[in-house]
């Protein structure tokens, strides 16, 4: 994709007669990457408890708060837990539905309505208490646990590896998400906010961690307390370090994109990694960046968990905790471009790109280069592949040039390659924050007229392609641990002489469009509404299943005066996401 900035939720009144839970039979394996082992049981056993009985906190200069990284955990056993969370459409609710497998049977029971609302996990699940020395509450919080936060197992006999995915994704346009917690297994829960710090000075607390009663109730989990002694203390403005220690661990919050995989601990290895979500500088406060955004973070723009002050520990995926901010090992092209003629079999898999509708929409002066004193129209936008194949593309060096030729594969239901088609070239990108090849044409975006007749503006790049958040994880086919989640890993280098470029089924590529180019000049446009029109694919160099789901439109409506321009987005049906 192109260059962007960076790279990479319930009242429940009478909660007790919604807990009654409807039980189907459900044919056949859960979607996505199989089944989960059997269990003569059939229903797993929940339990919180804390790894440790103290940890240290830092707080950083400079920093509003600590962070609550307390090192609690889900344990589960006697058989996993897992459970699929979709929405047919944005015009309907998200449904939660637990499965439960007893050997080769298999049921599911609908979670009550509204319990879950979104995909980023399951909401006011644990609850803190903090009290100072004298014995005072200080604070009291609740935190969304996300099952596929960063696990390990309890015990040599569990199982080896765990197949379900690793983070809960944040995208607001998700469609599919599937947690898990392997039997014999246990997944962090601390209560983490990246954007929320707790303003503790510096001292000793104890912490008092429970499972909320609607959760407990629902689940059959204890109605433990564990106790953990905290102090905090405060830590320079520099260094790597930080995070908890005696015992503790570090993070554990929601992840819009990807978790860490065994073969990469940790997205601080590469500054190309850190995407996560964050607020951005001056001139531009509050506003979120999407799950991806620039190929590199852009200097003075990133929040306390990216910034230059040496803050980064906070993000990541590590022992003990995710963000989703994954560093996965790329994919290599094949050693020497095709041979033999182009050209696809009728009948084999294909890709299926789709458009979302574009959000995290707002009005910047511009950054890096654009005019000063102008106004821009920013906003995030993300592509995803709905299977039942991977698009996979492989860039092809000549020495000495300054394009690659691009290939797109195709392979049959066994994984072997069956077929191949020129698509286009792979360009070098010099730019700060970019530095890697790009795959041309993967999509373009405009502003249309208010009755959609009229492009006033339009915007189109290149791309490195990587698979940045979630989308639907249960359609076929979907890979639950997919390569290339990230720009330092998929993109190539400059010497490179090929590259591949991967989205997987049941993932997409998030660009959050706020580079100089990307984002719209309205400085003249008038005031009135106005639609963002993502479209993949637009010059149909790609083969794929379907070309008629390529195009997403978002309304917008332009308010205000030159230097000061507004902008209010409306609904997309249920999803309510400037």
């Amino acid at each position: 994709m192109t260059s962007q900035p960076d790279r990479k939720a319930l009242t429940r009144a009478a909660f007790a007669a919604a807990a009654v839970l409807t039980v189907v039979t459900v044919a056949g394996a859960a979607p996505g990457a199989g089944a989960a082992p059997a269990s003569p049981a059939g229903t797993p056993k929940l339990k919180l408890i804390a790894a440790s009985k103290a940890v240290t906190l830092d707080r950083w200069e400079g920093e509003p708060g600590v962070y609550l990284d307390l090192g609690t955990y889900v344990t589960v056993d006697g058989a996993p837990l897992e459970l699929n969370v979709t929405r047919r459409s944005y015009k309907d609710p998200v449904v939660a539905r637990q499965i439960l497998r007893n050997g080769t049977h298999t049921t599911s029971r609908t979670l009550p309505a509204g319990l879950v609302k979104d995909f980023s996990g399951l909401p006011g699940f644990l609850e803190v208490s903090v009290k100072n020395a004298a014995g005072q509450e200080v604070t009291r919080s609740k935190g969304t646990f996300c099952p596929n936060n960063a696990s390990g197992r309890l015990r040599p006999d569990a199982p080896a590896t765990s197949h379900y995915p690793e983070s809960c994704s944040t995208n607001p346009f998700t469609l599919g998400s599937v947690w898990g917690v392997e039997k014999g297994w246990a997944a962090n829960s601390s209560t983490v906010d990246y954007d929320k710090p707790v303003d503790l000075p510096v001292g000793e607390y104890t912490a008092k961690v429970s499972v909320a009663k609607k959760y407990r109730d629902l689940f059959g989990i204890p109605d433990d307390h564990p106790t953990i002694k905290v102090t905090v203390r405060q830590t320079g403005d520099g260094g790597s370090g930080g995070g908890t220690s005696g015992g503790g661990t570090t993070g554990g919050g929601t992840a819009g994109q990807r978790a860490a995989s065994p073969s990469a601990p940790s997205a601080l290895s590469d500054p190309h990694a850190q995407h996560s979500q964050h607020s951005m500088g001056a001139g531009h406060a509050g506003h979120h960046f999407g799950p991806r955004g620039a190929d590199a973070p852009t200097p003075g723009a990133l929040s306390h968990a990216l910034d230059a002050r040496g803050l980064a520990h906070h993000l990541g995926d590590g022992l003990g905790h995710t963000d989703g901010s994954r560093v996965a090992p790329a994919l290599r092209a094949d050693g020497r471009r095709p041979t033999g003629r182009a050209g696809v079999p009728a009948n084999v898999p294909k890709p299926d790109l789709r458009s979302l509708p574009a959000w995290d929409i707002a009005v910047t002066d511009g950054e890096d280069g654009d005019v000063p004193g102008k106004d821009y129209l920013a906003f995030s936008a993300n592509v995803w592949n709905a299977g039942p194949a991977p698009l996979v593309v492989d860039g092809f060096r000549k020495p000495g040039a300054d394009l690659m030729d691009a290939y797109q594969y195709f392979y049959d239901a066994h994984g072997k390659q069956v077929g191949y088609a020129p698509t286009g070239t792979m360009e070098w990108d010099p730019r700060i924050g970019h530095e890697h090849w790009h795959f041309t044409d993967f999509a373009s975006y405009r502003l249309l007229s208010a009755d959609r007749t009229r492009q006033v503006r339009s915007g189109k790049e290149a791309f490195c392609l990587a698979n940045t958040d979630a989308i639907d994880y249960t359609v076929r086919n979907a890979n639950w641990h997919p390569y290339n989640t990230d720009l330092s890993t998929a993109c190539g280098q400059q010497n490179s002489i090929s590259v591949r470029e991967v989205l997987d089924v049941g993932s997409g590529d998030t660009y959050t469009q706020y580079r100089p180019g990307q984002s719209f000049d309205i400085s003249d446009l008038p005031n009135g509404t106005y639609y963002i029109e993502v479209k993949a694919n637009p010059a149909h160099r790609l083969q794929e299943t379907d070309l008629k789901n390529n195009v997403s439109l978002r309304k917008v409506v332009l308010g205000g005066t030159p230097g000061a321009r507004t902008v209010q987005v409306p609904p997309y049906d249920l999803v309510d996401a400037p």
